[in-house]
C-alpha cells in the first residue's frame, strides 16, 4: 500500500524548504546576499571560466633550468674547493647533469675525492644526491642524480606557487586560483576580463636580476672570438641588434636584496624606469663594489640578458637608484610587479591556454538558460499530455528537482560550467523517465491490483530497483568523466552526478508524497487517460523475428564505420592533438574571413584554418600543432593575436601543447575503458552472464558506430566527444537494463516460454517505456543544440543521435544476444507454452 506518515511528508517538505533557501542566494546580487542575515546560509553556484570569462593557465617547471642551475652550482662549489685546498687542477667543465675534472697531480687525486665527498650529500633524500667517480689519470667525475633533479623541481613548483600569486595580485587581479598539478605544474585561472597575452609574459619570466661587474679583460666580441676567463661568461643585452658582454659570474647584489621597488616617469623626457631601494646587506655590497671599480661598467642583468651596463663614476654609498630599461610603460609596470614579487626559481613555461572574454560567457549563460526554459516547457507539455494530473505532479518534482541540484551545488562550492548547464539540461529530460517508469509501472499493476491505491504501492516498489539500475550505470560513467582532468568536463560530471541523486531523492520522497496525498484525498480508479494513453497498450510487435536481417545490417554499418575509422580517422580537436583555437569578433562590420585566411597564411604558421563562428561578425581559427613544443604553440597564439587585435576582438582562445595533448588522449583513452569496464561488472553483478554479454556486444555496437559517425560526418572529436560517449553509454545500458529487467521477472514466470516470444513480450511491455524516456531525453537535448550555442553544438549532436542509436540497440542488440548465448533453451510446444505465450501477449501477469 501506499502509505506516507505526516512526519514523513513534514519531512521531506522541510528538506524541500531548507533547498529552496540554500538555492535563492544564485538569484540575488552581490548587495542582496550582504543584506541576508548572517545565521542564513550565503552559498551559491561559482561561475566556471566559460561563462563569468577569464583565464586557465597551467605553467611546467623547466626542467632544464633547474638542471642548469644545479650544475653551475656544483662548477661553482668544485672549483671553491679546489682552489681553497691549494689543489691544481684542468678541464673543468659541465655538461647534462656531469661535472668533470682533471687533477693535475695524480698524486693529490684521493685528497681531492676526500675534499668533494661532502658534495655529494643526500638532501633529504634516499640516495646520495651527487655520485662522485673516479678513473685514471686524476680524471673526477660528480655525477648529480634523477632524483635529485626531480627534488629540486618539486622544491622550485612549491616556490614558484607563492611567487605567481604575489605576481598576480600585483597586477591587480583579485579573483584568482593558483594550485600545483602533478609534480611539476601550476596551474592559475584567474577570472574576469583580462589581458591573457600579457598574463603570461608576468608569469612565465623567473624575473632574476643581479648586479656584476664587467670583465674588461676583453671585449665581448674578443670572448666569442677566442677564449674567455672560466670566473666569466658571455651575455646579451636587450638591444636590437644584441650586443655582447663578457660579465663576471659573481653577482654581489639581487633582487632579493630590493625592498622598494617603483616604476617612475621622468618629468622632462618622459622616460620610465625603476626606482630602488636595498636592504642593509645589499647596501653594504654596492657601496664597497662600486667604490673599489671606479671607472669600471657595472652590468645590470635581468634573466641572463645585459639590461643596462652604466659607467661606475663614484661609489654608491645610498643604497638607491634607478635602472633604465627598453621597456614600454607597461613593460616597466610588469617589471616592477616581477621584481617585488621575487624571482622564480625556474623559467615557468605555457603549456595549456583556455581564455574566455566575458562578452562570451554571458552569451553561453543566456543561451543555456534559454536552452534549459525550452527544455522545462517541451518536456512539461508532453507529461502533462501523457499523464494529466500526474504529469503535472511530475513537473513539480522536476522543478524541485532542478532546485535541489542548484542548492547541492551551492552547498559543495561547485563550479558550473557551459558543460555543467548541458548536463542540467540533460537531467531535465533524465529526471522524468523516472516517473515514466514509475507511471507505466502503475498502469500494469492496475490489472491485477484489488484497489488503485495498491497498484500504486506496488508499481513505486516495483520500480525502485529498475530505476536504481539504470541510473547507477550513468552515474558511473559521470564518475569517470569528473578523473578526466578538464576544468569543463568535469562541470559536466558533477551536474550529471549530482542530477542523478536528486532526481532518485524526487522520484521516491517527493513525488511519491504528492501522489499518496492525491490517492487519500481524490479516491481515483485508475490512472488518468489521454489520447496518448494506451499508445503502446497493446502492442504485439514481432521483434525478434526480423532479428537477423537488422543484426546482419547492424555488422554491416559496425563495419563500415570501423574501416572508415581505420582508413579516415576521427577528425581530432586541438584536445587531442594539440595547436590552437581562437575565435575573434571584428571590432566593426563583420568577419571577413578569406582576408583572415591571408594574413594569417603570411605569418607561416602551417595549417590554418578559418572558418565562420554564429554570426556575421565571428570567425574561428585553427591552427595546427606547430611541432616545435610547447612554446612553439605558444609563440603562434601570439603572432595571431598581434596580427589581429587591432581589428578584432578575442572572444575565446585555447592553446594545448603537445604535453597536454598526449597526456588528454591518454586520459581519454583510459576513462572511456574503465568506464565501459566498471559499468559492465555492475551488469555481470546484477545479472546472469548472458545478460552481461549482451550489454558488453551493445555497448561495442554503439561506440563503434557513434565512432563512425565523428567520422563520416567530420564533427570534431574532443574532450566533449569522449563525455557524449561515454554519457551515451550510461544511457543505452540505463535502457538495456529496463529490458533485461521484465526479461527477468517474466523467466521466472514463464519458465517454458520459448525464448524469442518471451523477448519480444518483454519488449512490448516496456515499449512504452522505453519510446518516451527517450522521447522525454530527446526533446530535452533538442531544446539544447537549437539554443544551447556553438559550443556544444557538437556534443549535443552527438547526444540525439546517441540516445537514438541506444533505443534501437536495446531492442535489437542486447536483447537477441541472449538468444545467441542460449539463455534457456526453447521450451517443447504443448499446451502450458501456449498459455503462458496467450497470457504474456495479452498483457496480463499471471
Amino acid at each position: 500500500m501506499l502509505h506516507f506518515s505526516r512526519w514523513k511528508t513534514l519531512l521531506i517538505w522541510l528538506v524541500a524548504f531548507a533547498a529552496i533557501v540554500v538555492a535563492a542566494p544564485n538569484l540575488l546580487t552581490e548587495a542582496q546576499r550582504a543584506s541576508l542575515p548572517g545565521w542564513l546560509r550565503h552559498d551559491r553556484v561559482t561561475l566556471g571560466l566559460d561563462l563569468q570569462g577569464g583565464s586557465h593557465i597551467v605553467l611546467k617547471v623547466e626542467r632544464s633550468d633547474i638542471v642548469k642551475d644545479r650544475l653551475e652550482e656544483l662548477v661553482g662549489n668544485v672549483r671553491n674547493a679546489l682552489r681553497g685546498a691549494g689543489i691544481r687542477y684542468t678541464g673543468l667543465t659541465g655538461n647534462d647533469q656531469t661535472v668533470t675534472v682533471r687533477i693535475t697531480d695524480p698524486a693529490e687525486t684521493q685528497k681531492a675525492v676526500d675534499l668533494l665527498k661532502p658534495l655529494t650529500a643526500a638532501g633529504g633524500h634516499s640516495g646520495p644526491e651527487v655520485g662522485l667517480q673516479q678513473a685514471g689519470e686524476g680524471q673526477l667525475s660528480l655525477q648529480i642524480s634523477d632524483a635529485g633533479i626531480t627534488a629540486d623541481v618539486a622544491s622550485a613548483q612549491t616556490r614558484s606557487l607563492d611567487i605567481v600569486g604575489r605576481r598576480i595580485a600585483g597586477f591587480g587581479y583579485t579573483d584568482f586560483l593558483v594550485r600545483p598539478d602533478g609534480a611539476d605544474r601550476i596551474v592559475v585561472q584567474v577570472l574576469g576580463s583580462i589581458d591573457a597575452e600579457r598574463l603570461k609574459n608576468l608569469l612565465n619570466q623567473p624575473a632574476k636580476l643581479s648586479f656584476h661587474l664587467i670583465d674588461e679583460s676583453m671585449s665581448g666580441q674578443e670572448a666569442l672570438n677566442g677564449r674567455w676567463p672560466v670566473t666569466s661568461e658571455v651575455l646579451y643585452s636587450l638591444d636590437d641588434p644584441p650586443v655582447p658582454y663578457l660579465v663576471d659570474r659573481t653577482a654581489f647584489v639581487t633582487g632579493a636584496n630590493m625592498v622598494d621597488i617603483q616604476p617612475v616617469v621622468d618629468p622632462q623626457t618622459q622616460d620610465t624606469s625603476i626606482a630602488y631601494r636595498l636592504d642593509a646587506g645589499g647596501k653594504e655590497r654596492l657601496a664597497e663594489m662600486t667604490g673599489q671599480n671606479i671607472g669600471k661598467h657595472l652590468a645590470i642583468v635581468f634573466d641572463d640578458q645585459v639590461m643596462s651596463a652604466p659607467v661606475i663614476e663614484a661609489a654608491i654609498t645610498s643604497g638607491e637608484g634607478r635602472i633604465s630599461a627598453n621597456f614600454s610603460d607597461d613593460g616597466v609596470r610588469d617589471l616592477a610587479v616581477m621584481l617585488r614579487a621575487g624571482a622564480l626559481p625556474a623559467t615557468l613555461t605555457s603549456v595549456e591556454e583556455r581564455s574566455v572574454s566575458p562578452a562570451f560567457g554571458a552569451e553561453s549563460i543566456f543561451s543555456g538558460l534559454v536552452a534549459g526554459i525550452v527544455a522545462v516547457v517541451l518536456v512539461a507539455a508532453l507529461m502533462i499530455a501523457l499523464y494529466r494530473i500526474l504529469g503535472v505532479i511530475a513537473v513539480v518534482s522536476l522543478i524541485f528537482n532542478l532546485i535541489f541540484i542548484v542548492a547541492g551545488l551551492s552547498l559543495a562550492g561547485a563550479t558550473l560550467t557551459l558543460p555543467g548547464i548541458a548536463g542540467i539540461v540533460l537531467i531535465v529530460g533524465m529526471a522524468v523517465d523516472s516517473n515514466v517508469l514509475i507511471y507505466e509501472r502503475i498502469r500494469e499493476e492496475e490489472r491485477t491490483a484489488h484497489s488503485f491505491g495498491e497498484a500504486v504501492g506496488r508499481g513505486f516498489s516495483r520500480a525502485f530497483a529498475t530505476i536504481v539500475d539504470a541510473n547507477v550505470t550513468i552515474f558511473i560513467a559521470a564518475v569517470i568523466l569528473f578523473y578526466l582532468g578538464s576544468e569543463s568536463i568535469r562541470g559536466f560530471a558533477v551536474t550529471l552526478a549530482v542530477g542523478i541523486l536528486t532526481t532518485l531523492l524526487t522520484a521516491f520522497t517527493l513525488t511519491r508524497s504528492i501522489v499518496a496525498v492525491w490517492v487519500r484525498k481524490r479516491h481515483p480508479r485508475h490512472l488518468p487517460k489521454s489520447l496518448l494513453t494506451h499508445l503502446f497498450e497493446h502492442a504485439n510487435i514481432r521483434f525478434m523475428g526480423i532479428r537477423r536481417y537488422v543484426f546482419t545490417a547492424s555488422a554491416i554499418i559496425s563495419l563500415i564505420a570501423m574501416v572508415a575509422f581505420a582508413s579516415l580517422g576521427l577528425h581530432l580537436g586541438i584536445d587531442f592533438t594539440g595547436g590552437s583555437l581562437i575565435e575573434v569578433t571584428a571590432k566593426q562590420g563583420n568577419a571577413d574571413i578569406a582576408d583572415l585566411s591571408s594574413r594569417l597564411n603570411d605569418l607561416n604558421l602551417g595549417d590554418v584554418r578559418v572558418e565562420p563562428a554564429g554570426g556575421g561578425a565571428n570567425a574561428r581559427i585553427r591552427i595546427a600543432s606547430q611541432g616545435g613544443g610547447e612554446n612553439a604553440e605558444q609563440s603562434a597564439a601570439t603572432l595571431v593575436r598581434g596580427e589581429l587585435e587591432e581589428d578584432y576582438d578575442f572572444r575565446r582562445v585555447e592553446v594545448v601543447g603537445p604535453a597536454i595533448s598526449g597526456e588528454l588522449t591518454m586520459m581519454a583513452t583510459l576513462g572511456v575503458l574503465a568506464a565501459l569496464a566498471a559499468i559492465l561488472v555492475y551488469i555481470w553483478i546484477r545479472f546472469e552472464w548472458q545478460f552481461a554479454v549482451g550489454a558488453i556486444i551493445a555497448t561495442l555496437h554503439d561506440v563503434i558506430i557513434m565512432l563512425g559517425l565523428f567520422v563520416l560526418s567530420g564533427i570534431e572529436f574532443n574532450l566533449t566527444s569522449i563525455a557524449a560517449v561515454l554519457t551515451i553509454v550510461g544511457y543505452s545500458l540505463n535502457d538495456t537494463v529496463v529490458v533485461y529487467d521484465r526479461m527477468r521477472e517474466n523467466l521466472k514466470r514463464y519458465r517454458k516460454m520459448p525464448l524469442p516470444i518471451l523477448i519480444d513480450a518483454s519488449i512490448n511491455q516496456t515499449l512504452s517505456r522505453t519510446v518516451l524516456t527517450a522521447a522525454t531525453t530527446l526533446l530535452a537535448l533538442l531544446a539544447l543544440f537549437l539554443f544551447g550555442g556553438e559550443v556544444i553544438r557538437s556534443f549535443t549532436f552527438a547526444m540525439l543521435f546517441g540516445v537514438a542509436l541506444g533505443t534501437f540497440s536495446s531492442i535489437y542488440i542486447a536483447a537477441p544476444v541472449l538468444i545467441v548465448f542460449r539463455l534457456r533453451p526453447d521450451a517443447p510446444d504443448g499446451e502450458e507454452s501456449n498459455k503462458t505465450d496467450a497470457g504474456v501477449r495479452s498483457g496480463t501477469v499471471v
